[in-house]
């Protein structure tokens, strides 16, 4: 079927060249990482965690997010979702293998990564993350496959691949439970030492991946003969709209934990992220517009989304509270978690943290690899869909 992918008309390729004009800038520039090393970047000792692993950590949730299809179409037979799980599982691919990339690339020298298969250490959460989400990508490349196949054959998938699809569903749980628990951790760390960082990382994954899903179902609509159908649409959008609120009310009892306790760690890292913090005349305060943003952002969505106007009539509406919220979130886990949780240091400095220019094209080239390859992906996809229904 990979056949598939080489077919499509001038917009396609000028789509696929766009992103591949990317990828090779932001290959020279991990060369020059690569010779130079990691002083290139803005990470520091304080901040030995930069715009890398916050896009990681926001990426493992938008690949754990396709379990929002698979759940309801294989174990509650919820028919309606049987021409969309299949753009959530390879949704899935290319998530994980950015999010490998973002490890390599934050890694300096590549090779380091063989030291967890060299020198495995069980104890360590790095170990288990190493499991979980090579599992995952291996499950989702599988089931993704076989089952499109089959439709592609036009008969019903293998029995064996069945239980494969059920194992897949604690595995989405278990990559952004071992996440949260790299984080939850780290005892000198304030603000990501807390119980609910992973229920807080699974709500924001169940909103971010299936917003990005409604958007690709709602782009393919207009490009392709490819229909999610409306029924569809409208219970994965009750599905965001819940998992949005959940992870908003996640984040206000932060806010109440932090300044009803009175605790000073907490509540120093969320007067950074929202309000900036003074000291000796100097006010530090970098993040602050991003945090701005993922409020402002997310509540225009939640709005967007839940109006009925906006959600069922108006695909333009819908459209855009999913690509709003998909940026709060964004905004949210893929900087201000992250890069939040190292200000100030467990001496009580702040250090804040830039990304540099080279940093942030390696970044974005990465984004346009998986971009690419869903874009290759989801081609085959509704080629095989035209294909049956013609």
């Amino acid at each position: 079927m990979l056949e598939k992918a080489l077919k499509g008309n001038k917009y396609y390729w000028m789509w696929l060249a766009f992103l591949g004009t990317f990828m090779a800038i932001g290959a020279i520039c991990y060369v020059r990482q690569y010779n130079y090393g990691l002083g290139l970047t803005g990470m520091s000792r304080d901040v030995s965690w930069g715009l890398y692993i916050s896009q990681f950590t926001f990426l493992v949730g938008v690949a754990a997010g396709g379990v929002m299809l698979v759940l309801p179409y294989y174990i509650h037979n919820y028919k309606e979702f049987g021409r969309i799980t299949i753009l959530g599982e390879f949704l899935a691919i290319a998530s994980l293998v950015m999010c490998l990339m973002f490890i390599i690339v934050d890694l300096g020298q590549p090779i380091r990564a063989l030291n967890v298969l060299l020198h495995p250490t069980p104890h360590s959460m790095l170990f288990w993350d190493m499991i979980v989400l090579n599992g995952y990508l291996f499950l989702n490349l599988l089931c993704g496959w076989v089952i499109l196949t089959s439709e592609h054959k036009e008969v019903a998938p293998p029995k064996w691949i069945y239980p494969f699809v059920y194992i897949s569903i604690p595995f989405a749980i278990s990559i952004h439970t071992v996440t949260a628990m790299l984080y939850c951790g780290l005892p000198g760390r304030h603000f990501w030492l807390s119980a609910i960082i992973a229920p807080r990382f699974l709500a924001s994954a169940f909103a971010a991946g299936p917003s990005l899903i409604v958007v690709a179902a709602l782009i393919l609509k207009r490009v392709t003969k490819f229909d999610a159908g409306k029924k569809a649409i409208d219970k994965l959008v009750t599905i965001i709209l819940y998992a949005a609120l959940t992870n908003a009310f996640f984040v206000c009892l932060e806010f109440f934990v932090a300044y009803y306790s009175n605790i000073p760690g907490h509540k120093a890292a969320l007067d950074y992220l929202f309000f900036g913090i003074t000291e000796h005349g100097v006010t530090y305060d970098n993040l602050v517009p991003f945090m701005y943003g993922f409020v402002v952002l997310g509540v225009i969505a939640i709005a967007l989304l839940s109006i009925p106007y906006t959600r069922r009539e108006n695909d333009f509406y819908l459209g855009l509270g999913c690509v709003l919220l998909f940026i709060s979130l964004w905004l949210d886990k893929g900087i201000g978690f992250v890069l939040g949780g190292f200000v100030p240091n467990p001496l009580e400095q702040i250090t804040e943290y830039y990304p540099t220019a080279n940093e942030i094209m390696i970044t974005i080239a990465v984004w346009c690899t998986g971009f690419f390859i869903l874009s290759v992906l989801y081609k085959i996809a509704v080629k095989v869909e035209e294909d049956i229904h013609a």
